[in-house]
This record gives C-alpha cells, structure tokens and sequence, in this order.
C-alpha cells in the first residue's frame, strides 16, 4: 500500500492547516509560526511512487562561508546523535541548512497518529536545534555539548562493557 498525496491533505484538514499542493511535484508546501524560525516552511513530499514521505524545512541557515561552520557541523552531527527522529542536511552547493524527517510505507500504511508525530517533531527538534546553532554561530561554542564522561559521549552506554573493560 502506499500513500498518496490527498491523505496527507486530508491529515492537515483535520489539523485546521493552510497549505498549498504542488500535485506535479507530488508535494505540500505548509508553514507554522515560530520564535525561534524567522520562515518556518514545511515541504511534505510523497516519494518513490508512495513508498516513502519525506517532510522537511528547507532554508534554515547558510554556512557557505560562515566562520564558525566546522563548530555548527559539529553540532548538527551531535544532535542527530542525541534525536534520532530529525536529521540534519546541509547543501555544500550553496551552505543551505535544512531539517528532515521521513518513514517508510513499502507494503504498510501512515496513520495519520503517524503522521502527526512525524511533523510535530519535525518542528518540535528543529525549534529546539535552531536554537542550540543560532548560539554556536554567535560564540562558536556548543550550549549543548555534554561534560566529559557523559553517556552521550560515545563509549559504553547502558551499563555494557566491552570483555576486558571494567
């Protein structure tokens, strides 16, 4: 089963959304009000013939030429590390910076509880990643980087231990 362009449509009616559909492009672009997202755009594409949607937030920042671009790839890779639901995309082309999310349909279905949870987090993680960078390409230093020793540092996590480690 796959998943066509007008369910998701009807997911953003049940939500009271505007948004616009793109049908050649197989897409709706939507938007919400943010503090920390001065345009916060929302692409929700339905991809390789309904076997996999895609939602993202393009044009979140340009890093093309930024001074701090290595301290902000840093953290993009330490918050995908730490969410696993959001990634994070930069286009080497021109610096954009953009968030993601998407599932898999294959043979399935996306309930629209699915749906919903994907394009919350979406903007849930991306607000809150937003603000973690906007502060590392002021200071260029990470708010977010945990201490030495943390489990979220690599290493052993969860109590195992590698045979003939402690």
């Amino acid at each position: 089963m796959t998943i066509q362009i007008e369910q998701i449509a009807q997911f953003l009616d049940h939500r009271d959304w505007r948004y616009r559909v793109e049908a050649d492009k197989n897409r709706i672009i939507t938007a919400v009000n943010s503090d920390v997202v001065e345009q916060f755009v929302i692409v929700i594409a339905v991809q390789e013939e309904g076997e996999y949607l895609s939602l993202f937030a393009p044009q979140l920042l340009y890093l093309k030429d930024h001074h701090y671009k290595g301290v902000a790839f840093q953290t993009m890779l330490a918050m995908a590390w730490e969410v696993t639901l959001l990634r994070w995309e930069y286009d080497p082309s021109d610096g954009e910076v953009r968030s993601s999310t998407g599932i898999a349909v294959e043979d399935g279905r996306v309930t629209e509880k699915q749906f919903n949870r994907l394009l919350s987090g979406l903007i849930q993680l991306t607000e809150e990643g937003m603000t973690r960078l906007k502060q590392v390409l002021a200071t260029g230093e990470d708010p977010g980087r945990v201490g030495v020793g943390s489990p979220l540092q690599g290493g052993a996590r969860g109590g195992f231990s590698p045979p003939g480690r402690g």
